[in-house]
């Protein structure tokens, strides 16, 4: 049997190679394993696009896309989220989960949907409306610019809060390489919810201040209570960026789910 092939979309800010520590030994067990530049995600370390910035319904149809085009060689995908990512994830899976397509007579589709202390939202809600439930004082303090981007300034405030397992000084480091990441994509109320028809798994990070263990076991009872099935739920003791501080953890993780299919 071909192994399920793996989409990997990043948080907000984040870019696809800041998973390479994930990425990469996954690769090396044979898994076809692509980590996803969203459009609301801007081009490089501070930086946003050009022109105006792109709405979460940008980002899921960009999601869509990459995942029909596995899907049409009859590929099964698994598409793993982390933090914002689970948003628009959850919004771009209609039509694409490996059960409506073989419903059409099309092979492949998606198998599984693979949260990683990921928002995720009722229809009607949006990025901003779940992050709503974070206590105040763990609320990122983050700025726009002129263009509708958002950036994090002072990047150490950041960093106590989204890597607080590492060093103060590393985690900025992280933070100064984000690029811009735009305002609009936070207030896109989701008309979608993948996780009612698609298995899912979830990577609850206990030590997460970012999107605290309470808001993400919200999501899970969300997601459980939607669609009458239960979340295949592993739990570390891990900040809001695990694939950080502790890479192999995560990979070992989105390989025990790559596993059963």
């Amino acid at each position: 049997m071909s192994k399920p092939s793996i989409l990997l979309v990043p948080g907000s800010f984040a870019l696809p190679e800041f998973y390479d520590t994930v990425i990469n030994p996954i690769a090396a067990k044979g898994y076809e394993i692509k980590g996803l530049h969203k459009p609301s995600v801007g081009i490089a370390s501070g930086k946003p696009r050009e022109g105006a910035p792109p709405t979460m319904y940008d980002d899921a149809s960009f999601i869509a896309k990459e995942v029909e085009k596995l899907a049409d060689q009859g590929k099964d995908v698994i598409l793993v989220s982390h933090s914002y990512g689970g948003v628009p994830v959850t919004e771009s899976t209609k039509g694409l989960s490996k059960e409506e397509r073989q419903k059409q007579g099309k092979k492949g589709g998606i198998v599984n949907l693979a949260y990683m202390t990921a928002l995720v939202p009722a229809i009607g809600q949006t990025a901003k409306d779940v992050l709503g439930d974070v206590p105040k004082e763990q609320q990122l303090d983050l700025k726009v610019d002129e263009n509708g981007w958002m950036y994090h300034d002072p990047a150490e405030a950041s960093a106590a809060i989204v890597f607080s397992d590492l060093p103060l000084e590393e985690g900025a480091a992280w933070i100064r390489k984000f690029p811009r990441h735009s305002a609009l994509s936070f207030v896109g109320e989701v008309t979608h919810a993948g996780y009612k028809d698609i298995p899912v798994s979830y990577l609850l990070c206990e030590k997460d201040l970012c999107i605290p263990a309470n808001v993400q076991r919200e999501g899970i009872d969300r997601i459980e209570k939607e669609s009458g099935r239960k979340v295949d739920v592993t739990s570390i003791k891990a900040d809001h960026c695990p694939m950080a501080g502790q890479p192999e953890v995560v990979a070992n993780w989105i390989l025990s789910v790559a596993e059963k299919y």
